[in-house]
């Protein structure tokens, strides 16, 4: 099997590469707790993509595999998703068990992000019908080189259990459980920078 090509993807690719995410996730407890009519998914999830790792385009930490099959969208450390417009969006979209739960869901995800700096994963997403390819685990590689090279951490939200196994693959470890009302669980992660091995160890 040919190595998938990872791209970095620009503004001019934010919609190409927030379609496979959407894509992803209709099927994810969370996504779809949030928005349980598929109307209604497919009309505000784009948004919500954009609002918690858009910025990501602009300070091109978003990535894309083979013609848009998969991404992947990480908010450098500093960088910070636009809260105001995703509460906005969440307040006026969301269905009612979420206007009831969110905030608190917002408020436990808050105490789970370290306080030090780290890369920030939002987003993840392949193209069902491209799964099982290696796109996935392509998309984390590439991603993480930075956070081993400048010994930085990494951190992530899993909303989907199934995600779990991947993501420990490639070093993070679960931190505990977010759970509000009628809410699912989510899942938030953690990975430490390896160390990288020098071609000549001390000897």
């Amino acid at each position: 099997m040919a190595t998938p090509m990872i791209r970095t993807a620009t503004t001019s690719d934010e919609a190409l590469a927030i379609a496979p995410v959407v894509l992803a996730f209709s099927t994810d407890p969370a996504a779809r707790w949030t928005w349980p009519d598929p109307q209604q998914y497919l009309m505000h999830f784009p948004n919500f993509v954009k609002a918690l790792g858009g910025n990501a385009f602009a300070h091109r930490s978003a990535y894309y595999v083979d013609d848009y099959a998969g991404a992947a969208l990480w908010l450098p450390p500093e960088v910070s998703p636009d809260e105001d417009t995703l509460i906005t969006l969440v307040q006026r979209t969301g269905s009612a068990s979420v206007q009831k739960d969110v905030f608190g869901v917002f408020e436990q995800m808050g105490r789970y992000h370290p306080q030090e700096p780290h890369w920030y994963l939002p987003f993840i997403g392949i193209d069902p019908s491209q799964q099982g390819k290696g796109y996935g685990a392509a998309l984390m590689k590439h991603a993480l080189i930075p956070c081993d090279r400048d010994h930085i951490l990494a951190y992530l939200e899993s909303s989907n259990p199934k995600n779990i196994p991947l993501y420990e693959r490639h070093g993070f470890e679960l931190l505990g459980t977010i759970q509000v009302g009628a809410s699912p669980p989510i899942f938030p992660m953690l990975r430490k920078p390896r160390v990288t091995r020098t071609a000549f160890p001390d000897r």
